[in-house]
Order: structure tokens, then C-alpha cells, then sequence
């Protein structure tokens, strides 16, 4: 059976998938095997700059839609990560190393963030507080940061990206996530997964690239 993610992974960039204007690409490997599993676009400064200015441009539809709303998106994200478990766990492990076992538990894991955030968006709480004026109200309401950077490890492929993710958009937030480079698979499968669920286009970008390329462009950025 060829196990090989059948096209190239490209970004995922304002809702749609494209390639890395360079037209690099790198090579996902088994580590276990050395087989190829497929080919990785290899973005820039550039593609940094679009998927942030696609994060800005979705988020004032994004913060305005009500909490308990975006919380019905990763219900259903979870409930597809589940229906995918045994497909999300076999890519996470051919291209990480993880048993089958763990990766399944990974998995898990990750849909349990996503119901756990999900909940959060009906206990977006602020705080009443008693004032020394008369017919004087004080409150505090909770606002979104804004556009908000992953950059995620290659241990943890599926459940840190997953958990980063779910606390960032019930908050309102929307996000650019930057995986590990020895793991773009997952973070493609759990695109596919958010997309699927209803995530507007812009609230949740993919760059692959390495670290030094796109995750310190990213992380210096004056949006982020």
C-alpha cells in the first residue's frame, strides 16, 4: 500500500491552498524507514506577510461572532478528529516515530482541547465590580489579543497544535500556525479537520518553512 500524502502540502493561506511563491519545496520523510511521504512547500518572509495580513482581515468578523458560535465550530472539530482518529494517528506516526498506541492517544487528546475550549465559549466571563459612586457601574469583558503565532514542536504534532489553537479561537483570536518541519502531514490533516467544521477563511492560516525563515519572522512580527 503507498502511504505517501498523495499532493504536496502547500499553505494554507486566507482559505485557500497554495504554494510558496519560491516553488521550494522539502521532503517529509518515515524516520523509522526513510520512505517518502511526500513533498513540503517552503515558505518565506512573503507568505509570512500574506497569512498575517489575511489573520488581520478575518478578525473583526471573527471577535464580533459570539463565543458560544465559534465554540459550535470545534464541537465539530472534534467530532471529526475523532471520526478521523485512525487516519490522523497512522500519518502521525509514519512521519514522527510514535507507536500507533501513543499516536491514537494523541489524537484523543486533542479532541478532548478542542471540547474542553469549545465549553469555554459559554463561560466568557468578565467581572461586575461594586464602585465607591453612586449609580456607577464597573465592569471588565475579556477582548481578543489579535493575530496569534504557533510555532509547535514535532513531539506532540496533532495535540499541541490542537491546543494552542482551541484556547486561542474560542477567545476570539485568529491564528498562523508555523508546525515543525518534520511533521507538516498532521498539521494538514487537522487543516482539513477545522476547514471541514466551518473555520472562516483567514481565521486559521498554515506556514511550512523552517524555524529560522518563518518562525522568527512570524514571532518579530508588529501584527502578532
Amino acid at each position: 500500500e503507498s502511504s505517501m500524502s498523495h499532493d504536496p502540502i502547500v499553505n494554507f493561506i486566507g482559505g485557500t491552498w497554495q504554494a510558496a511563491s519560491s516553488g521550494r519545496k522539502t521532503l517529509n520523510h518515515n524516520p523509522a524507514t526513510g520512505e517518502l511521504l511526500g513533498e513540503v512547500t517552503a515558505s518565506g518572509p512573503e507568505e509570512v506577510e500574506q497569512a498575517v495580513a489575511a489573520a488581520r482581515a478575518a478578525l473583526p468578523a471573527w471577535r464580533s461572532l459570539p463565543a458560544p458560535k465559534r465554540g459550535e465550530i470545534l464541537w465539530r472539530a472534534a467530532d471529526l478528529l475523532r471520526r478521523r482518529k485512525a487516519e490522523l494517528a497512522r500519518a502521525l506516526t509514519m512521519e514522527e516515530g510514535k507507536s500507533l498506541t501513543d499516536a491514537g492517544g494523541e489524537v484523543h487528546r486533542a479532541a478532548n482541547c478542542l471540547e474542553f475550549a469549545a465549553g469555554e465559549g459559554r463561560r466568557m466571563h468578565g467581572q461586575v465590580i461594586p464602585s465607591e459612586l453612586p449609580s456607577n457601574m464597573i465592569y471588565t469583558r475579556r477582548v481578543p489579543l489579535g493575530v496569534v503565532a504557533l510555532v509547535t514542536p514535532w513531539n506532540f504534532p496533532v495535540a499541541i497544535p490542537v491546543w494552542k489553537a482551541a484556547a486561542a479561537l474560542i477567545c476570539g483570536n485568529t491564528v498562523v500556525l508555523k508546525p515543525a518541519s518534520a511533521t507538516p502531514w498532521s498539521a494538514q490533516l487537522i487543516t482539513e479537520i477545522l476547514v471541514e467544521a466551518g473555520i472562516p477563511a483567514g481565521v486559521w492560516n498554515v506556514l511550512y518553512g523552517s524555524g529560522g525563515k518563518v518562525g522568527d519572522a512570524l514571532v518579530q512580527h508588529r501584527h502578532v
